[in-house]
């Protein structure tokens, strides 16, 4: 296949409608464009996954991951999401930061590659923006039951703040949900004691678990917080006490903190009320040390290109980059700015895209 010029790349794949869990033809046609590399698909439920590797040497195992899928469209759009639209340099299309960008300049970087000291592969996925259960996870084991784990790791998530190459992400928070409901006595708001009101029983506990730390966080990850998101109960009439009240709460934990500590916060908070739990664990946090090669040597390829030293961050939600972690696998996230993702009139800027892909090619010719 024709090679083409990274922003035609870019282009190519912004142009498919791939909202998940369907990839459009894009891993297809990322297929027959590394024709070179050796591909294997993962499929399952719907959920389609491309391994694509290819052994040019002895030496370390690099793996570029990343997604095609996208989140709808959504409204509010002044452009056909899904039909590039390039005005005063920028790129606007669903998926222009999140994450077609790095897609593009990882794809491009790799077809550039004649001579590498190990095994390049790339790991892409239909189901990152989905619930992620038939996606990236189903390959790593595979590849590890074959014995094809990858030394080290990039996902090419959109990671920059400001800058192009102010920050790349060494770790991830965990997520964790819950749902407790504490139960009363409905009764008539006249004869509060012949009922028992379930605000009243949660009223002294809420100063206690709202916004709470339950770890004091370090150097990279902030403290683990009880973040309470939803408190709803009663009848929404004023004349009837609530014999239930539901609360609902997330925390988003750091390596310091397990969900059995969240369990027990519960736990001691909760104890001799009646009450049900319902609780999630829906990712778990990860941390790269900072050492790392891949984290030296990815920091090296930014400071050449872009001149910036750029900062280590365990900031934002989760990523597939939680997978490579549990797999033992050293993993850094690094992609283009973030700052439009999931909203209309997601966009990106052309140079930013060229010098991801400048980045990409330094850190495999270096590596």
């Amino acid at each position: 296949m024709e090679k083409l010029d990274v922003i035609d790349l870019f282009i190519k794949l912004l142009s498919a409608e791939s909202i998940t869990p369907d990839d459009a033809g894009l891993l297809e046609f990322i297929k027959e464009y590394l024709n070179d590399f050796e591909a294997s698909f993962y499929n399952s439920h719907g959920v389609k996954n491309l391994f694509l590797t290819k052994k040019f040497g002895e030496g370390d195992h690099l793996c570029f991951a990343g997604h095609v899928d996208v989140v709808p469209a959504g409204d509010g759009w002044s452009s056909n999401p899904f039909v590039p639209f390039i005005k005063d340099g920028r790129i606007y299309a669903r998926g222009a930061q999140d994450m077609k960008s790095g897609v593009a300049a990882f794809v491009a970087a790799v077809k550039d590659t004649k001579e590498f000291n190990g095994r390049l592969s790339l790991l892409l996925t239909s189901d990152e923006e989905g619930d992620a259960f038939y996606g990236t996870q189903i390959v790593l084991k595979a590849l590890k039951e074959q014995n094809m784990l990858p030394d080290f790791a990039v996902v090419a998530e959109p990671t920059c703040e400001e800058k192009f190459g102010d920050a790349i992400k060494i770790g991830r928070r965990g997520s964790n949900n819950g749902i407790i409901k504490v139960y009363g006595k409905q009764g008539h708001a006249a004869y509060p004691a012949k009922s028992v009101n379930a605000v009243n029983l949660i009223a002294p506990i809420l100063p206690k678990i709202a916004g709470k730390n339950l770890d004091n966080g370090d150097d990279f990850f902030e403290p683990s917080q009880f973040v309470i998101t939803d408190i709803r109960g009663g009848l929404e009439v004023t004349n009837v006490t609530p014999g239930m009240v539901k609360l609902m709460f997330n925390v988003r934990n750091s390596t310091a903190t397990t969900p059995e500590d969240i369990e027990a916060f519960v736990a001691k908070n909760f104890e001799g009320l009646k009450y049900d739990f319902e609780f999630k664990p829906s990712s778990k946090p990860f941390m790269t040390n900072p050492k790392s090669k891949v984290v030296k040597k990815i920091r090296d390829s930014i400071k050449r290109v872009t001149n910036i030293d750029t900062k280590l961050s365990t900031a934002g939600g989760t990523s597939d980059a939680r997978f490579f972690g549990e797999y033992g696998v050293a993993t850094v996230e690094f992609g283009v700015i973030n700052d439009t993702i999931h909203a209309p009139n997601e966009n990106t800027s052309i140079k930013e895209v060229q010098a991801l892909y400048e980045v990409f090619k330094d850190l495999i010719k270096e590596f």
